[in-house]
């Protein structure tokens, strides 16, 4: 069975290292001293390993049962949820006012982190609890703040979001779910939603549905989308829950991975709902669910690697086959372990590499949240913006690779399920597809990230990356191995938006046509910013006495691998971007 350690050392590196959180001029932040963090980040670690990660293939073997309209979740995960709620997890970083502990998003997103690869679909349910707070505590009235929060905080009611449906996903001005108003000022909800993670289960006392649907007037497409909040139990004047809502789990769908976490086909048959916001502004509502989602979906890419890796890491040590070329190394065996061979070396720096790079991607993104949310900085707020479907989509798709180049390195042993790498694939593919599926990561990037605000954030990203060059160019340890290499790829980065602005308006499809190579290519750009910036952190760490030498001189000799190895995929996406779109576009459909 697969096991799980928490990387506390590394997510301690890039906090205090690379961001040095505790001197950041954010509100909170000076809360962050470094005894402070491994404190919490050990105890997550502790629960992670003796708790969730055991119920990892428990939950992946036994999924969820649908039983006269409630949903039984795997044997151990309502213990395990209560040993979550006693802790106080889900409100790390909540508001106080409604019991929550107030720390900054950045602590919140590396214990996140934690769960996610100890058992991501577990660790689904209290997710998106948060992204229903984050939508309530943003855009509810003070009513709906009292009465929903405290017990969303505490965990005691848990939230979901309610989008898809059978016949609209992406397009969610198909919708055709109803609002009716009441003369109350509530609303009569009536559709069905689909893929709904965590729509009903058996860990908490109430649950608080976020659900897109359409009132009167509102007119055609998405501008006539509002949000609603529709509990499963209604909630009476005192706090105490009353009726129960006509809102009700139809089906469980069967699915590829994350079996453990319940995804649901939710009828709403004249529900009674609750405007959140304001009324046919619904998108706007729901995005800021989404947009956290998002960056927590390319947490969940890095994340599942990371799990994999590890176990990789473990076989590859123990498993014996075949001799070093260059020499035995364990004489007194049969055979040396493979992690002497460089294809499975190879493999395994291509994890590790990826991995811890965009850990500091994350960890950086949820850093410009704190910022912009935190000291109402729009810069942050814009650059975040524009790197949410970079952290999406480029981090799961590598993310899914880097779990089933794990699988490799277990050969035949790998595809066996009692050796648990094939849950860590199956569970990793679905990041690519929710929350926005890869493609539509790139066209929003391609299509409105990039020329938001006059392009003025993509700006700013470049004329960050040509900063840190300069500040650095004397540095002869990080020059040739890490700045030069940076600064090709940036280029690359560049030459693909002018291609873009140059030929784009011309033919929109030469844009669209490259929009998931410039999704690569900038998380490319993005992680060897991180490599740069982690390898300045080592070398300042060994130039000023450290103790944990080869902590740092493995950091430095990890990003040397991605910059010379991973890097140069640049130069081919941009050259994919600028062959346009008449290769893409040349057969008719028919001829398909």
């Amino acid at each position: 069975m697969p096991t799980y350690t928490a990387p506390t050392r590394d997510l301690q590196f890039v906090m205090h290292d690379l961001l040095k959180v505790s001197t950041a001029d954010i509100t909170g932040y000076n809360e962050l001293e470094p005894e402070f963090t491994a404190a919490v980040l050990d105890e997550a670690g502790k629960l992670a390993t003796e708790v969730l990660a055991p119920l990892n293939a428990v939950g992946d073997t036994q999924g969820c049962m649908l039983e006269n309209g409630v949903v039984r979740t795997p044997e151990g995960f309502k213990q395990a949820y209560d040993q979550m709620k006693t802790g106080g997890w889900m409100g790390l970083d909540c508001d106080p006012e409604y019991g929550g502990q107030g720390m900054p998003y950045v602590l919140n997103t590396a214990v996140g982190e934690i769960f996610v690869s100890a058992n991501m679909a577990f660790n689904m349910y209290q997710g998106l609890t948060h992204g229903a707070y984050s939508a309530i505590h943003t855009h509810g009235t003070d009513d709906q703040k009292a009465t929903y929060l405290p017990k969303m905080v505490t965990g005691d009611w848990s939230g979901t979001m309610n989008l898809t449906e059978p016949h609209c996903g992406t397009d969610l001005g198909m919708m055709r779910t109803k609002a009716e108003p009441q003369a109350d000022g509530s609303y009569k909800i009536t559709g069905q939603k689909i893929f709904i993670s965590a729509g009903e289960h058996d860990l908490t006392d109430n649950i608080i549905h976020l659900v897109l649907a359409k009132a009167p007037g509102g007119g055609e497409g998405t501008k006539g989308i509002s949000l609603f909040i529709v509990p499963k139990f209604m909630v009476n004047a005192d706090g105490t829950l009353g009726d129960r809502n006509t809102v009700t789990c139809g089906n469980l769908e069967e699915k590829m991975g994350i079996h453990g976490n319940a995804t649901c086909v939710m009828n709403y048959d004249g529900a009674t709902g609750f405007l959140l916001g304001d009324l046919h502004k619904g998108m706007r509502a729901m995005f800021t669910m989404m947009n956290e989602a998002r960056v927590g979906v390319g947490l969940q890419g890095y994340a599942q690697a990371e799990a994999a890796y590890q176990n990789a890491l473990a076989y590859a040590r123990d498993r014996l086959q075949g001799r070093d070329v260059n020499g035995t190394k364990n004489p007194d065996g049969p055979a040396d372990p493979i992690i002497v061979h460089p294809d499975v070396r190879r493999m395994l720096m291509d994890q590790k590499s990826f991995v811890e790079g965009a850990r500091a991607l994350t960890l950086w993104g949820a850093h410009l949240i704190d910022r912009s949310h935190r000291s109402g900085d729009a810069d942050a707020e814009g650059l975040i913006s524009l790197l949410t479907p970079v952290i999406k989509g480029f981090q799961t798709d590598k993310g899914f690779e880097m779990a089933v180049s794990a699988q490799q390195v277990f050969g035949g042993h790998g595809y066996i399920e009692e050796n648990g790498m094939s849950q860590f694939v199956r569970d990793a593919r679905i990041t690519q597809i929710y929350e926005g599926a890869n493609g539509i990561q790139a066209l929003d990037l391609v299509g409105r990230k990039l020329a938001q605000d006059g392009g003025k954030h993509a700006m700013a990203f470049f004329e960050m990356v040509k900063t840190f060059i300069k500040e650095n160019d004397s540095n002869a340890a990080l020059k040739q191995g890490f700045l030069d290499p940076l600064k090709q790829a940036s280029k690359d980065l560049q030459a693909a938006a002018m291609y873009f602005m140059q030929n784009g308006m011309k033919n929109p499809d030469n844009a669209l046509a490259g929009a998931n190579d410039f999704m690569h290519l900038f998380g490319h750009v993005c992680m060897g910013l991180m490599w740069a910036r982690m390898a300045a952190a080592a070398q300042a760490a060994l130039d000023g006495g450290a103790s944990d030498t080869d902590f740092y001189e493995t950091k430095i000799a990890t990003g040397r691998y991605y910059m010379a190895r991973h890097l140069p995929a640049t130069t081919m996406h941009l050259a994919r971007i600028q062959s346009g779109a008449d290769t893409v576009m040349a057969l008719d459909a028919a001829s398909f």
